[in-house]
């Protein structure tokens, strides 16, 4: 099953920023994806009742960024 983490990439390397359930060695897939770009993209397309900061909405939780 698709899982979406947050990670960070240092020195080379993808760290995750919470645990994964992985076998040490475990080959995966990954896909990069820049939430700044989709919100980029999608400006102006979605309408609220209050104004929102962009740091706000890159808070959110996963599951709002899962399709």
């Amino acid at each position: 099953m698709p899982k979406t983490i947050e990670v960070v990439y240092e020195d080379g390397v993808f760290k995750p920023l919470e645990p994964v359930e992985l076998r040490e060695g475990e080959r995966i897939k990954i896909k990069i994806e820049d939430r700044r770009g989709i919100l980029e993209k999608y400006a102006g397309s979605i309408k609220l009742n209050r104004s929102v900061k962009l740091r706000e909405i890159l808070e959110l939780e996963d599951e709002a960024w899962q399709y």
